[in-house]
């Protein structure tokens, strides 16, 4: 149903009044038709209106009488406050007429109180100059406590002196306190003019003091009394310090003096001036040893005094073996850091490290046992620091290093000497050729790095690391010198007398020091060679073996000439002679140890093989007839069986040769049917991939019975074949070379002849 206009309008008024009233009374109607429509639906349901009317009418009653109660107790509460405030208002009230009257009072009682600011005055003025009276004595005897106390202070009656001086400083101070307050800071001059002495006195204690200070480790053990004094007046003085700062309302001249600061003061100048700060005349070797030896005992000596009679002379919170600890530590630093900026030698490199990693932490100085554990340097920090340890050890290092290069440049002089003297070198228990180099080399690197050891293992790391890098040096300059004597030889056999022998202990002095350089590693554990050192030793090697093989080359190369020729077919004792050399220069190979021995013997038996077939490769011979050409071949068969046997009775196995290349070519050239030429050659470059087209057709020259065509199908063959190097093949091939063939000499416009 809707609502009337009139209805509309006597609800807007309340709607706009009571906007939330609105929404909740459509919100509740809502619901309840809600209710209603969900309750009613059936049919059946509506037998039980009555039921519910009369239910919702009892909880309707129910809710209003609460509402009605509520309604009531509020009521009563807001009748009560409102009496309340209106009690309030009258009280306020009353209270404002009562200040209005006492401030009437007030106003007629103004003028009485301009006389009562007269009396206050006269009251100061009175006070001030009762205080001025009673001070006047001690005003007037200013000038004679001076003296008295001058007269003390020359007496060393120091807490006697110190006494007056502070009433003095007292008075001067309580005046000067009291014209700063009253403003009148004209006349505080005129005060401290009248008071100028006590800076004199203040002067002439503090010099006594500080005098006493700065003897204080000598006065503590024979007459500590004074130093006590002169702690207590340092004491009386911080607490009047103290107590004006904290005051802050006034602060007297000189003020605060801070002597308990200046007490570490001077006893750090002391510490310093007595120790540290007069230069190390001579700061090198034997020299610098003294002083560091000085410093240790007097230090020592001094922290005993310390800790065993200062202590007990001063309060505890003065920690004075603490200071004094810190002091010596930062003077040591910086006086090390003074010397470590000159020159230094190496031993005066090492009697610092020594002496800063080792001595100072050692029970011979801060760790003795009669400091412990008071004395505890490790919270202060390292002598030196990681970066200036370092420094300092790349420094010891490179003067090492100079002197290490100065000793084996004059042991490899003494050597080089050596191999030309007339008499062959020194041999061991078991016969072999050696000198003292390789022990004299080891040794000097051994100590060094062993010296190193005593300081640090990244000292002993760094000279190892030196130790290697000079010793490959070395190497280099023992190769050149090598060079240098083959170049002599060279010039005249006969000089030097045993060059065979010398290199030979060459070879053994470098088999000694390949296998002594492992030793010198820090780390028992870790002794591999460097790869650059390990190469540097092989070159030496090799050079020693290229030396002696071109020695055995030049004693060969006057019998090889002879080969082939028709004397040698015809019998020759050529290769006979070569044995007598080979067997030579064996029996001096064994001089030597092994592998370099086998190695010696092998690269000869190349040698020796690669000179035979360069000489059969020199076309001196060519083979006419069938006849001569088996002839050739016994003659190669039985050249390669004699020298083979040789080198097989030299302990070189058969497998390891490479005569087997004679025997290959005497097959080569002693086929009869040039047809299967083709693939016997096949079957020699196969096992000979080395070899080129000349030296095929060197040999089928050789032979005097190839055609052309032969030549060509063969040729053509090895064209066809091309071969791969093996990675374990030795070459002998390669380094013989071919004579090149002389062109027949031919007419213009006109045919070879």
């Amino acid at each position: 149903m809707g609502m009337s206009a009139e209805e509309e309008r006597a609800a807007s008024p309340r709607d706009e009044e009571w906007p939330e009233a609105e929404k909740a009374e459509k919100l509740a109607r809502g619901a309840a038709l809600k209710w209603a429509s969900g309750v009613f639906y059936c049919p059946e349901k509506l037998e039980g209106l009555g039921q519910y009317r009369s239910r919702e009418t009892q909880r309707n009653s129910s809710i209003q009488s609460r509402l009605k109660s509520t309604v009531q107790s509020y009521l009563e509460g807001v009748s009560t406050g409102l009496e309340q405030l209106r009690s309030a208002s009258r009280e306020v009230q009353s209270m404002c007429e009562d200040l209005g009257a006492a401030r009437w009072a007030l106003l007629d009682t103004a003028d009485r109180f301009q006389g009562l600011q007269q009396m206050r005055a006269l009251m100061a003025e009175h006070v001030q100059l009762a205080s001025v009276v009673q001070v006047l004595p001690q005003l007037f005897s200013v000038h004679e406590v001076f003296a008295h106390t001058l007269q003390l202070l020359r007496g060393q009656q120091l807490l006697e002196a110190h006494a007056e001086l502070m009433m003095m400083e007292h008075l001067r101070d309580d005046i000067l306190s009291q014209l700063h307050l009253r403003g009148l800071s004209s006349a505080e001059a005129t005060v401290l003019s009248y008071f100028g002495g006590l800076q004199e006195l203040n002067e002439s204690l503090a010099k006594q003091l500080w005098d006493i200070v700065g003897s204080s480790l000598r006065l503590v053990r024979e007459d500590p009394v004074l130093f006590v004094t002169a702690v207590r007046i340092i004491e009386r003085e911080e607490k009047i310090d103290d107590t004006l700062l904290l005051e802050a309302t006034f602060l007297p001249p000189g003020r605060p003096k801070g002597w308990r600061q200046k007490f570490y003061h001077v006893l750090h100048e002391t510490i310093v001036g007595t120790h540290f700060q007069a230069a190390c005349t001579d700061a090198e070797g034997p020299g610098l040893a003294r002083h560091l030896a000085a410093l240790q005992k007097a230090i020592v000596a001094e922290l005993h005094v310390v800790k065993d009679l200062m202590v007990q002379c001063v309060p505890a919170h003065y920690n004075i073996l603490s200071v004094c600890t810190a002091t010596y530590h930062q003077a040591l630093t910086s006086h090390l850091q003074d010397i470590l900026r000159e020159d230094l030698d190496k031993q005066a490199l090492f009697l610092l490290l020594e002496w800063a990693l080792r001595v100072y932490h050692s029970p011979e100085m801060m760790g003795h046992p009669d400091l412990l554990p008071e004395v505890d340097v490790s919270a202060l920090g390292p002598l030196m620091s990681p970066e200036l340890v370092d420094q300092t050890e790349r420094k010891y290092v490179v003067k090492v290093k100079a002197s290490v290069l100065e000793w084996m440049q004059r042991t490899l002089e003494v050597e080089f000497k050596e191999w030309f003297r007339e008499e062959e070198p020194e041999t061991d228990h078991q016969g072999f050729f050696q000198s003292a180099l390789p022990v004299i080399v080891m040794q000097m690197l051994n100590e060094n790095i062993q010296v190193a050891s005593l300081i640090a293992d990244s000292l002993q790391q760094k000279v190892y690391n030196m130790a290697l890098e000079e010793l490959e040096a070395f190497l280099g300059r023992l190769r050149e010198a090598l060079v240098q004597c083959g170049k002599e030889h060279q010039k005249d056999r006969t000089t030097p007398k045993y060059y065979v022998s010398y290199l030979l202990a060459m070879l053994n002095n470098n088999l000694a020091l390949s296998s002594a350089v492992s030793s010198l590693h820090p780390d028992a554990g870790r002794r591999e060679v460097p790869m650059s050192l390990r190469a540097a030793l092989d070159r030496t090697q090799k050079k020693a073996c290229q030396l002696l093989l071109e020695e055995l080359l030049l004693d060969l190369q006057p019998l090889c000439l002879q080969l082939p020729s028709h004397k040698w077919l015809c019998g020759s004792q050529v290769v006979s002679s070569m044995c007598e050399v080979i067997d030579k220069y064996a029996k001096a190979f064994s001089r030597v140890r092994k592998p370099v021995c086998t190695l010696l013997l092998t690269e000869s038996e190349l040698l020796v093989a690669s000179q035979y077939l360069r000489a059969l490769m020199q076309k001196k011979m060519v083979c006419k007839s069938e006849e001569e050409r088996g002839q050739f071949c016994d003659r190669l068969l039985q050249d390669a069986t004699q020298l083979q046997e040789l080198f097989c009775g030299l302990g070189l196995d058969q497998s390891q040769q490479s005569l087997e290349a004679v025997f290959a070519l005497r097959e080569l050239i002693y086929l009869k049917d040039p047809a299967f030429l083709s693939l016997e050659v096949l079957g020699f470059i196969t096992k000979y991939p080395d070899v080129s087209d000349e030296h095929i057709s060197t040999l089928l020259d050789l032979r005097g019975d190839v055609s052309k065509d032969v030549r060509h199908v063969v040729l053509e063959m090895m064209a066809q074949h091309p071969q791969v190097l093996p990675e374990s093949y030795r070459p002998i091939f390669s380094t013989i070379l071919v004579p090149t063939q002389e062109l027949p000499f031919c007419l213009r416009k006109g045919k070879c002849a």
